[in-house]
């Protein structure tokens, strides 16, 4: 399998991340699919960067899938960096390769087909995001196979899908934010995604809540600093140790968020129920 990890943030947020966490969206993403495809080829590419060629529908088509990460990027914002990441999309579309984004990267892929990307104003994500429910036809797809009625999963976001493309099928919601999961088509290609997180490590979040912790305090999902590192210490332990039955209590998680596999089930499917077929019909 020959992969591309699109990093869909800025070349500034993409050295601050290094500097917190110690690897880019792009690195995590390559890291994890390693482990989904042992043996796949995996390339990373920086569309929203203005020294980066974006590569062309041929390019394109010669992978099996392209990954789209997440980014502080705001899609409706008409930036330089915006444009690019658009333009990017747009060619994965008409390249026909089957491609697959989280946060930033579904919202990008919804601008691009002709969605509305909007912010969430005072509103939050953070952390863990709770009781995500299937639409009836998310039940049916196999994005979300093998998926509980309900689920929590890792996210952190302050923008939304406002309206999804003609034509794409909403799969999940939750009460916080009406896209959670979406299938979008746009000329040959399909793009399945998701609002959370299901490549990160409970780790890069613990690291990514202490990063945004004013913002959080802010917005008043927490009343201090103090409870931002309380959070990231019981994220960080049950990094450690995931199996702990009184971390999952405390935090309020099973094994849908705590096991690893589980949390990032959405990326397995794509690849066996998406990527695999593709490859199949193109006689790869």
């Amino acid at each position: 399998m020959r992969f591309l990890v699109a990093e869909s943030e800025p070349p500034d947020a993409r050295e601050r991340r290094r500097a917190n966490v110690g690897r880019s969206s792009g690195e995590t993403f390559r890291d994890l699919l390693l482990q989904l495809a042992p043996g796949a080829e995996v390339e990373r590419a920086t569309p929203a960067d203005a020294d980066d060629e974006i590569p062309d529908r041929e390019t394109l088509a010669g992978y099996d899938a392209v990954f789209l990460t997440g980014s502080p990027l705001h899609v409706y914002e008409d930036t330089p960096e915006a444009r690019r990441e658009i333009e990017f999309m747009r060619r994965v579309f008409a390249s026909g390769t089957p491609s697959f984004g989280s946060c930033a990267g579904l919202q990008v892929a919804a601008a691009a087909a002709g969605g509305v990307v909007r912010s969430m104003g005072k509103r939050r994500e953070a952390g863990i995001t709770r009781r995500i429910t299937p639409t009836d036809q998310g039940r049916a797809h196999p994005l979300l196979a093998g998926r509980a009625p309900a689920w929590d999963a890792i996210t952190i976001h302050n923008d939304e899908v406002e309206r999804l493309p003609d034509g794409a099928l909403l799969l999940a919601r939750n009460n916080e934010t009406e896209v959670q999961a979406a299938e979008i088509r746009m000329g040959p290609g399909v793009f399945w995604g998701v609002q959370y997180h299901p490549e990160l490590p409970l780790s890069d979040m613990a690291a990514a809540l202490r990063r945004d912790a004013d913002d959080l305090v802010e917005a008043g999902l927490v009343r201090d600093r103090a409870e931002v590192e309380l959070q990231s210490a019981l994220l960080d332990a049950l990094a450690r140790e995931p199996d702990r039955r009184d971390l999952r209590w405390r935090l309020g998680v099973d094994d849908e968020l705590a096991n690893r596999d589980r949390r990032s089930l959405e990326l397995r499917n794509f690849i066996e129920h998406l990527v695999k077929p593709t490859m199949a019909g193109r006689g790869r």
